[in-house]
């Protein structure tokens, strides 16, 4: 049977930056990469939906090695996807790669994982002594669309964004899109060029703010120096980011007074800003919503977009009616309604002929499960870009490997210890889609270091830094590395 010291599991932004820090962190170890798909770039590779962009800038959406060089930095998908396979070509990293080969199932013994992936000719099995899963949070094979009632009748395609056909055609057509979040304010303002009429269609508001595509200072910078810009504009936003999020959460009805007001301002005061963009709730109990140069709100005051809050009372033949008795005529009908949670991509651990019980297994320091040996989940921050957290913690995973080899350690376990550490959930969103999987995630504790601070400045010292043993974490050897120690010490 094969044999790899690290199985990199997913070919998307996280796990070509983990294949990166162990070329060039651990270079002694043997890795390959997992890949479910065809290609290299996970969701920037699968969503192909009008508009697809990053939701933050690429400063730090970007690797910490590799400068993002485009001139905008709220990028398209393309150009993103782009970035990831120049990345993975710089560091020879595709010829690690095996595709189409979907991790199911990964059985503990003693001192190395047994890992089963289904290909298109069959299950493979490989064993490896580190298991590093970046395969996301979500599920990618469909996303979440509720029960609506009276879907059939209608006549038109029903498109959710995760599945967007190559042939869908919207050209002086009505479109209703269903939902605010993230992705229907991408496909909202981009279908309005070519639709007839674009209608937004949500329960309740979210907070959205506008913000430039290009950074002037990093294209002013960039012609001096590409590395300097980078620095400078990748620390700018991720101390603003943080800035932002503390301030939301210490003042948040003067946040909310700023947030709203923006949108006041870029709507006009005849627009009914209280009931479209006024939330019930804080900012970042959700994510706020991104609109790079303030496209949705040029789109609405340009009478392509309407926005709509009310509840669904059910599909018709030609459209949607309300609960409040009004009808919106569409001739296609998007439901952005969200992503369908899934830690690690479902992949079955199991210790000791039992699978691990995930939702009910606490974090450590954010990546690792409580009693799972061997293993990191790398998942990124809820208040900041994913690959912030993705690159610290594959930075931590080679320093745990390098002092594991140092020490001959075969194996290291996280386990709690503090009987009075409380489990709570991981994350304190409203969001639908995390309160809709709250009982399929795992659980962070009270106190350090099963609990996650959401602070990127402090896990930069703490992973960057910090001390790889203390007394969570558990260490030991396998039969033959005791029986080589003692053949040594005896001389």
């Amino acid at each position: 049977m094969e044999h790899v010291d690290v199985l990199i599991v997913g070919a998307g932004l996280s796990g070509i930056g983990a294949a990166y820090h162990l070329k060039k962190h651990s270079p002694d170890r043997s890795f390959v990469i997992f890949e479910g798909r065809d290609d290299i770039g996970g969701t920037w590779d699968l969503f192909r939906y009008p508009g697809i962009r990053s939701d933050s800038d690429m400063f730090t959406l970007g690797y910490a090695f590799k400068p993002w060089s485009e001139g905008k930095a709220i990028a398209d998908g393309p150009s993103i996807l782009k970035y990831i396979n120049e990345t993975a070509a710089e560091n020879d990293i595709p010829e690690r790669i095996r595709f189409r080969h979907w991790v199911k199932r990964a059985t503990w013994e003693e001192d190395h994982w047994l890992v089963e992936a289904e290909t298109d000719d069959g299950t493979v099995s490989i064993s490896c002594n580190f298991l590093l899963m970046c395969s996301g949070y979500y599920n990618y094979e469909h996303g979440y669309t509720p029960e609506f009632e009276g879907r059939d009748k209608f006549n038109g395609p029903i498109i959710h964004p995760q599945q967007w056909p190559e042939d869908l055609e919207y050209a002086d057509k009505k479109v209703l899109v269903i939902g605010s979040g993230a992705t229907a304010m991408t496909i909202v303002p981009e279908m309005s060029h070519t639709a007839s009429h674009v209608t937004m269609l949500q329960r309740s508001p979210t907070y959205v703010v506008s913000m430039p595509s290009e950074n002037r200072l990093a294209n002013w910078l960039r012609q001096y120096s590409e590395n300097l810009s980078y620095f400078v504009s990748r620390w700018k936003s991720v101390i603003f980011g943080w800035l932002f999020f503390t301030y939301s959460r210490k003042r948040p009805e003067k946040m909310k007074q700023w947030l709203v007001g923006g949108v006041r301002q870029a709507l006009g005061p005849d627009y009914d800003v209280e009931k479209h963009f006024t939330p019930n709730y804080n900012p970042w109990d959700q994510r706020i919503c991104l609109v790079p140069d303030a496209d949705l709100f040029e789109a609405i005051r340009g009478g392509k977009v309407s926005v709509v809050t009310d509840h669904i009372e059910s599909f018709t033949e030609n459209g949607v009616l309300l609960k409040s008795g009004e009808h919106l005529d569409a001739d296609v009908i998007v439901t952005a309604t969200g992503l369908d949670i899934k830690i690690a991509g479902g992949i079955d651990l199991v210790i000791d002929g039992r699978s691990v019980d995930v939702p009910n297994a606490m974090t450590y320091k954010g990546m690792m499960l409580e009693d799972v040996p061997n293993a990191a989940i790398v998942m990124g921050y809820t208040n900041a870009s994913y690959t912030l957290k993705a690159d610290l913690t594959s930075t931590f995973v080679c320093r745990l490997l390098n002092y594991m080899r140092r020490h001959h350690y075969a194996s290291c376990r996280p386990r709690n210890h503090d009987e009075s550490i409380e489990k709570e959930p991981i994350i304190n969103f409203t969001s639908g889609y995390i309160q809709r999987a709250i009982d399929k995630l795992p659980k962070q504790g009270s106190k350090s270091p099963w609990r996650l601070y959401q602070n990127y400045f402090l896990d930069l010292v703490t992973l960057g830094y910090g001390s790889i043993a203390d007394s969570m974490m558990e260490f030991s050897r396998s039969k033959s590395q005791d029986e080589s120690l003692q053949r040594k010490a005896a001389g």
